[in-house]
């Protein structure tokens, strides 16, 4: 029997410049990618895994310094006992210049390289690895399984490769049919970093720290095993945070401290997990959005928002207060309709929020 650990889309490096963070929050951030990323490898110790297999977009080549590669020799030094299997992504490519071939690596670590599909022989293992590293940022078309023979006298057979099930992707597009036919035990996917085990021997292991508010639910990796041509996987939790985005819906006859309790009381981790709220409904047009949030953030790890919210208002003490001006008028004018309808009903509201906010008495 072997076993492994199936990882990929780490993203080392990532300078979280398309989120909402801080730049305190980006840097926490990108501390803990490389903190989740060794624990995995002391998780693969641990456990004494046979190989771990790395589908791709390891780091971020833009980011990425000779430094942190150094680093990460290191850090698989350290696990010389695991065979450590990587394939570059579209992220991590391997260009002339790649960092993958400024360190001299460990001989636990195998690097796939060159044109087209490559296997590296593991006999005391009985098994053979076959991969496939990107040498481009963009490859739109697929030819690598016409003429490849998997015919391998190894028992175990296993593909790491960096791509989208898709019939039209600009990041190798690959077929999930053809896959299947693939004379192989597992199939290690990169690239989607939602996890989905498509079959017993086909999976994406998803990324290994969720990277925005894209990403929501639990990230890990996918553990397995094969002995005698059975495969068992299974999806392991393993992320240090979570994005969670909750909606809430709200009504007129809550008051501020109705909504501030719905905030506190939200499931989840707030003491670790990265919360975007949503609030929809109408609300009392006094109550100060920012203000509630504002007061929720001692006790979350990290909130943000989204409001959504209409102001309600009393229209029969703003049509007297503001009989003689516009809004006078225009609150008759859109009573005369049907308020039941809520496009009618938000149609008046946000009328009424610009008209007050401008103060047009006109």
């Amino acid at each position: 029997m072997i076993k492994f650990v199936h990882t990929g889309d780490i993203h080392l490096g990532l300078q979280f410049n398309n989120v909402s963070f801080d730049r305190e929050t980006a840097v926490t951030r990108r501390t803990e990618l490389w903190s989740t990323f060794q624990r995995v490898i002391e998780y693969t110790k641990n456990n004494n895994m046979d190989f771990l297999l790395i589908a791709g977009d390891l780091f971020e080549s833009k980011y990425f310094t000779l430094g942190d590669m150094k680093r990460l020799k290191d850090i698989f030094t350290d696990a010389i006992d695991v065979n450590i299997i990587i394939v570059a992504g579209n992220h991590d490519y391997l260009s002339d210049n790649s960092l993958y071939n400024k360190v001299e690596w460990s001989n636990n670590v195998f690097i796939f390289k060159g044109d087209g599909i490559q296997e590296i022989d593991f006999p005391e293992l009985n098994t053979t690895i076959y991969g496939y590293s990107w040498d481009r940022v963009e490859i739109k078309d697929n030819q690598l399984f016409y003429d490849y023979d998997f015919n391998s006298p190894r028992k175990n057979k296993i593909l790491v490769i960096h791509g989208e099930i898709s019939s039209n992707s600009n990041y190798l597009p690959l077929d999930k049919q053809s896959l299947n036919n693939l004379d192989l035990d597992y199939i290690a996917l990169g690239h989607i970093h939602k996890p989905e085990i498509i079959s017993n021997k086909m999976a994406y292991c998803g990324s290994l720290e969720p990277l925005d508010f894209g990403e929501i639910g639990e990230r890990g990796f996918i553990q397995g095993s094969i002995e005698d041509n059975d495969t068992k996987i299974e999806f392991v939790p393993f992320s240090k945070r979570k994005f969670l985005y909750k909606k809430m819906c709200i009504d007129e006859n809550m008051s501020y401290q109705d909504i501030y309790k719905l905030i506190t009381n939200v499931d989840g981790n707030k003491d670790m997990d990265y919360y975007r709220i949503e609030l929809d409904g109408y609300i009392q047009h006094d109550i100060d959005v920012d203000s509630l949030f504002t007061s929720q953030k001692d006790g979350f790890y990290y909130i943000e928002k989204i409001d959504n919210t209409t102001p309600d208002y009393d229209l029969d003490a703003l049509e007297h207060d503001y009989k003689d001006s516009i809004i006078g008028a225009f609150i008759r004018e859109m009573k005369s309709k049907n308020l039941e309808d809520t496009v009618t009903k938000k149609a008046l509201y946000y009328g009424l929020d610009a008209l007050l906010k401008g103060r047009v008495d006109l």
